[in-house]
């Protein structure tokens, strides 16, 4: 439905897209901010969405917020606990 895309930042033109596949972003720190507002908003089922993506990619570069993301999932009732 696009109510958390505000979230995340968007890509207006193409110089943007270029910008973002030259630095790599930090999808992780992305998705957790943005699973902060939604949770400040109020919205959980957008926060877990956005807490998940990021549980993910930090799961796939062996980061070490993979644990507190994943207690915030649990705590949410989301994921069981690693």
């Amino acid at each position: 439905d696009g109510r958390g895309d505000a979230c995340l930042p968007r890509l207006g033109r193409p110089a943007d897209a270029r910008r973002v596949t030259d630095a790599a972003p930090d999808w992780v720190t992305l998705y957790t901010e943005a699973a902060d507002r939604a949770e400040a908003e109020g919205d959980q089922d957008q926060a877990c969405f956005y807490l998940t993506q990021a549980y993910v990619h930090a799961l796939e570069e062996a980061r070490p917020e993979a644990r507190p993301l994943n207690a915030r999932l649990v705590a949410a009732g989301r994921e069981a606990p690693l």
